[in-house]
């Protein structure tokens, strides 16, 4: 009789099942999320004129701030460009606002500048980084090609985040090309936080010597703590118990210990909250980019940090594990 697996019993970890300790703040939060006045900084309304430039060349209209604000909207509530446009001069109207709104082609002009931006976050104290990728498919391109032809290109950009555990706060992101490897990011996702770093954290796909010396040169006083699960076929550089390196320790442990003791002695577990933050990203903004070419779209996701960041300040679980 051939063996049937159980998919009750598949997997030997329980999901965990956690309850919310906070849900009044918490929901009254989340429909804050929805306030225009969440969105329409009060900054960007005084500012909204581009301040008079002194070097030689043509005079902006609108500044980074009122452009940001715009893009804004159209990420929280998923608009093409005309529709932004649109959208924000009647919003300004029932404000009873005389001010001009940047067109569609100012608009994708303008977010280029944005490219390379990293999120304003100001921490609590030294960072707990977890640094995640996933990857966001370009709009366009494969539904023409399913529909008229049968065939989808696969054609897709990767995202790279560096996140605040304390906070969920993205403090980093960078978009590359779909064959980028996640370990090179390391280096330029460290350069975008500002603050010190008490930890860093990340899957497998980031073992290897280059990241550890790449955190050790981005601040060697103090070393961060680096928590990686180093490939099964690992072993240490040296026997040596006083001349290990980190790497070295994190083989060792998991030798002795096994790997569940090692992620529970190291918090490994912190982890997850990357998982959590891509989730909430494909969510809220969505699993595409909308703008065409590179430039705009690292600017896109530039302004989708800050749509997250400031989503997670207005409404946060406060949740316990469940008995």
């Amino acid at each position: 009789m051939p063996f049937k697996h159980n998919a009750a019993r598949r997997y030997r970890i329980p999901r965990g099942r956690y309850r919310v300790q906070n849900w009044p703040a918490y929901e009254a939060g989340l429909r804050r999320r929805g306030d225009l006045t969440l969105w329409l900084d009060e900054d960007a309304m005084t500012g909204w004129q581009a301040p008079r430039r002194t070097t030689p060349g043509g005079q902006a209209w609108y500044s980074d701030a009122a452009i940001e604000l715009v893009l804004m909207l159209r990420l929280v509530f998923h608009l093409a460009l005309r529709q932004a446009e649109g959208f924000t001069m009647s919003v300004l109207r029932l404000l009873g606002q005389a001010l001009r709104v940047p067109d569609h082609t100012t608009l994708s002009r303008r977010s280029r500048s944005f490219a390379g931006r990293q999120p304003k976050v100001v921490p609590d104290g030294p960072l707990h980084l977890v640094i995640d990728s996933t990857g966001l498919k370009l709009f366009g391109q494969g539904e023409w090609d399913e529909e008229k032809h049968g065939r989808t290109r696969r054609s897709w950009r990767k995202l790279h985040l560096a996140l605040d555990a304390g906070t969920g706060e993205i403090v980093a992101c960078l978009l590359t090309d779909n064959a980028a490897d996640d370990a090179s990011q390391v280096p330029a996702l460290l350069e975008g936080t500002e603050s010190e770093i008490a930890s860093v954290t990340a899957d497998g796909a980031y073992d290897g010597e280059p990241v550890y010396q790449a955190i050790a040169n981005h601040q060697p006083d103090p070393m961060p703590e680096v928590v990686i699960p180093p490939r099964a076929s690992a072993v240490p550089g040296t026997e040596d118990p006083e001349a290990q390196s980190q790497r070295d320790r994190h083989i060792r442990l998991i030798a002795e210990k096994g790997r569940m003791a090692w992620q529970k002695a190291t918090g490994y577990g912190r982890r997850s909250l990357a998982e959590t933050a891509v989730g909430r990203y494909k969510a809220i903004i969505g699993p595409k980019l909308r703008a065409r070419i590179l430039p705009a779209q690292q600017g896109e996701v530039a302004v989708a940090a800050e749509v997250l960041n400031r989503m997670i300040r207005v409404a946060k679980p406060v949740s316990i594990r469940a008995v």
